[in-house]
């Protein structure tokens, strides 16, 4: 395995994750640490405070984790958060069916990577935890995953589901549609010398009985607890009341909240974009049946959800304070909820975190917290052999295999520098014509009765030269269908669908492929100090 950077800026990324891999100081206003920086790193962490009870959270860690059959590196990564100064870095992602698309192991790959960086420059235990989204309710979204079967671009789901749901991770697996759709993933995946090992790993994480959080933590913890990650999450009993506070709070202190949001929502709006819809409440109610309801502000004192439930502030406090397991935190609640019950030194965030992230630096003085140093992932698209082997042969650069496919082949055909095959022929054609004149004159001379075989002669070898242009185009033809399947081919691998393969193709893919190791390897070829702001070509043998 090997890997080269490549820059941003010719990808599709947005202007504002651009320019805070580029020039983070332009951005200054919108987030607390630059995550480049070691100077304002060390600086930020000797600020740091955290007031939660280390030894409650060792214990809610230990009991949260007891179903994911941790490494005891990651076992022993929770005791050492008992140590004063210990810290985390923190990842999350959706449980996407069968781990879901590439960019979840490459968050995970870079919050392992970065907790060992920061261990090393800051001397003391750094430690990386995978958040589980376990209250997020979008079924859809975590029931299919994408593969390229032969070249082609496929997408495998599970079929959907009713509503109203409870949160995706307290679902069972539904065994008979599971089965369906593992025949179905399998049938589009090429068998490998590595597919039995895959399978058995899948089978063994996604059995019957089990809930998607129970399966997607299962097979995040065989993945990488091997190398000290820590399952956490918000939907458990213990970590709802632990962090019932920062719950309240976000009811009583609306009007600020509000405030800080819609301010620093208008700044990055106006300077780049808004990555996220504001709302007047930050907070759902979990009804008995798992659906999660809107909390809506009705009045100064006065709050309601669409069953018609009403309370007074002070009733709602009563009964977060009663029932904490009851509300569930939106996307801008959730990172304070985490930090709040982790001693948070980063986030590892994709492109659309670190988006809605530049709208809460505010929401984090609100609640007299700092915002975390945020991270940003590994950005990486995979090259295998077969893609590779051919990558040269074409003029295209990485990023231009981001256009669509119809202005590549557009633009190959355009620079080919295949011969005028008209021209070539024409002037053949010009030349044998200018010869074959005077030399059938001077047979005319000899028996004028002859003029018409001359003629003929020279008539049937131009028609030797059109059949021989003919496979000429035949041959040039063929030649550019080869390389426009080669484009096609290319194409479909680093950008599916128009997509950065990270986002579109599934983790399984890449380890049928190329193996159950291959993101062991991937961790291992980060060197000390590598950071994140350039795109990683990695190239896979």
């Amino acid at each position: 395995m090997q890997k080269k950077n490549y820059s941003f800026r010719q990808l599709p990324f947005s202007q504002l994750f651009q320019t805070y891999v580029s020039d983070f100081s332009k951005l200054n206003s919108f987030y607390q640490t630059n995550p480049f920086d070691e100077e304002a790193i060390k600086e930020h962490v000797k600020d740091f405070q955290f007031d939660g009870d280390r030894q409650r959270l060792v214990e809610i860690l230990e009991h949260f984790n007891i179903p994911f059959d941790l490494d005891e590196r990651a076992k022993e990564n929770i005791r050492r958060l008992e140590e004063e100064d210990a810290l985390v870095i923190v990842t999350g992602q959706q449980m996407g069916i069968y781990g879901g698309p590439l960019y979840t192991v490459l968050k995970t790959i870079s919050t392992i990577h970065l907790s060992r960086q920061m261990e090393d420059m800051l001397d003391r235990p750094v430690i990386p935890v995978f958040w589980l989204a376990d209250e997020d309710h979008d079924y859809d979204e975590v029931s299919k995953l994408n593969l390229l079967n032969r070249d082609q671009f496929q997408s495998c789901s599970l079929p959907s589901r009713s509503q109203p749901l409870p949160p995706v991770a307290n679902i069972t697996l539904p065994d008979g549609e599971l089965a369906a759709f593992k025949e179905e993933v399998q049938s589009a995946l090429v068998e490998t010398d590595f597919s039995s090992d895959l399978w058995e790993l899948l089978d063994t994480c996604y059995e019957s009985g089990r809930t998607f959080g129970q399966a997607f933590g299962h097979l995040i913890s065989r993945l990488f607890s091997k190398h000290g990650v820590v399952l956490a999450g918000s939907n458990h009993s213990e970590v709802k009341s632990l962090v019932s506070g920062t719950l309240k709070r976000s009811i009583s202190d609306v009007e600020g909240i509000k405030h800080c949001l819609q301010k620093k929502t208008e700044e990055i709006g106006e300077a780049f974009h808004q990555q996220v819809t504001l709302y007047d409440s930050n907070l759902f109610y979990l009804e008995e049946n798992g659906q999660r309801i809107k909390i809506n502000r009705a009045d100064e004192n006065h709050w309601s959800i669409e069953n018609g439930w009403e309370w007074t502030t002070e009733e709602l406090l009563k009964d977060i304070e009663e029932h904490p397991e009851q509300y569930s935190p939106n996307v801008f609640l959730r990172p304070l909820v985490q930090d709040r019950l982790l001693p948070t030194l980063g986030y590892v965030a994709g492109p659309g975190e670190i988006a809605y992230y530049g709208q809460m630096k505010g929401l984090y003085s609100c609640f007299d917290m700092e915002m975390p140093v945020i991270f940003p992932r590994i950005s990486a698209t995979i090259m295998g052999p077969a893609i590779d082997r051919i990558f040269d042969e074409l003029p295209f650069a990485f990023h231009d295999y981001s256009q669509r496919i119809e202005d590549l082949e557009s633009a190959y055909v355009e620079q080919s520098d295949q011969i005028n095959i008209e021209a070539v022929f024409s002037d053949w054609k010009e030349k044998v014509e200018s010869i074959a004149k005077p030399k059938r004159k001077e047979v005319a001379e000899v028996d004028a009765t002859l003029d018409g075989a001359a003629g003929k002669a020279t008539a049937v070898y131009f028609g030797e030269l059109d059949k021989l242009k003919g496979k000429v185009y035949r041959a040039v033809k063929q030649q550019e269908e080869t390389q426009l399947k080669r484009i096609r081919k290319i194409h479909k691998h680093l950008f599916p669908e128009g997509s950065l393969q990270e986002r579109s193709i599934a983790t399984i893919y890449f380890m049928n492929k190329f193996g159950l190791d291959i993101w062991d390897e991937l961790l291992a070829q980060l060197e000390d100090g590598e950071d994140f702001s350039q795109h990683k070509l990695i190239y896979v043998q």
